[in-house]
């Protein structure tokens, strides 16, 4: 079974930093591309930041510079660290992976955490 588990929001001022982490089980960790993603209200989730196997990163415009997406294998987790934080960073912040194969593919969502940053 499949099981995301992030961790690591809070309220934080503008300005701030945040750990996100994400805690992953049921899947071959080491073969899978990680991704954060974040949503806010009334607005779709937003792909924040990618990390593949061989540790290539990607990063959303509004994110890049700022933050920074890292996995550790040996312990299946992915991690988001989020400096200078802004008020329009506020969001419900998702671990996603992907599973299947080639003819079905399946999001994988952990249930999410809270990130605010005040203003």
């Amino acid at each position: 079974q499949v099981r995301l588990v992030e961790s690591g929001g809070g309220l934080v001022q503008a300005g701030e930093s945040l750990r996100l982490s994400c805690a992953a089980s049921g899947i071959i960790f080491s073969a899978n591309i990680m991704n954060w993603y974040r949503q806010v209200p009334g607005k779709q989730r937003e792909l924040v930041a990618s990390i593949t196997s061989d540790y290539n990163t990607n990063y959303a415009d509004s994110v890049k510079g700022r933050f920074t997406i890292s996995r550790d294998n040996a312990k299946n987790m992915v991690y988001l660290q989020m400096t200078s934080l802004k008020p329009e960073d506020t969001a419900v912040y998702y671990c996603n992976t992907v599973t299947g194969n080639s003819s079905v593919r399946v999001n994988r969502w952990g249930q999410g955490t809270q990130v605010t940053v005040s203003s």
